[in-house]
């Protein structure tokens, strides 16, 4: 069976999600976001820098969440919730799922560090306000080809596990402007997935 390495409120959240969505068996080793877990000999034993997630399946163990979803949809389900190669959604597939962690992730990671995990005398008031302008910018293509469509490629897809759950987390921090009407909606869609309601109270 596989096994999840997991802390919540971090981008392991993708692939319980993913796991919910495909109905896949796993089991999951739930660990407090915190040193005193994620910096353990036993934990960094599975991934060199204490981060999570990490996946088990037998033999083989790997991390990287984009890494995980195509390992996993490859491997468990011969390739479902993407287009086919020769698909003309196939190129837009490939950009929105990389895009997450190309141009979503760096400035939401600043912006987590600069609000949340530095003491406040730490934190740096034109840092953060950077990152929350590269931010605004990297999800307003988003906003833009989510107008007539629910999903980034029309039907529903892995790369709304990676980028969706970016967006999910953005809209959490505040991140999000109300002019970004799309963006909001389609937060609102995927809250309301079964799969990702699970997934989010693990």
């Amino acid at each position: 069976m596989l096994k999840l390495h997991f802390a919540p409120n971090s981008r392991a959240g993708r692939i319980v999600w993913l796991l919910e969505e495909l109905e896949l068996p796993y089991d999951l080793n739930r660990m407090d976001f915190h040193p005193r877990d994620l910096k353990s000999d036993e934990h960094r034993a599975r991934h060199p820098l204490g981060r999570v997630p990490v996946l088990d399946d037998g033999d083989v163990s790997i991390y990287e969440s984009g890494a995980i979803v195509e390992y996993i949809l490859e491997r468990h389900k011969k390739g479902g919730l993407k287009p086919a190669v020769d698909s003309p959604q196939f190129p837009d597939y490939l950009q929105w799922f990389h895009y997450c962690e190309g141009m979503v992730m760096p400035p939401m990671n600043t912006i987590v560090v600069h609000t949340i995990l530095l003491p406040p005398e730490r934190r740096d008031e034109t840092v953060l306000g950077q990152a929350q302008r590269l931010l605004t910018r990297a999800l307003a293509p988003v906003d833009e080809t989510l107008a007539d469509k629910d999903y980034l490629i029309g039907d529903f897809s892995a790369a709304d596990i990676m980028l969706g759950h970016a967006c999910f987390m953005s809209n959490r921090l505040g991140c999000v402007s109300d002019e970004m009407t799309h963006v909001k909606d389609y937060v609102r869609r995927i809250e309301a997935r079964p799969a990702f309601q699970k997934a989010m109270a693990s």
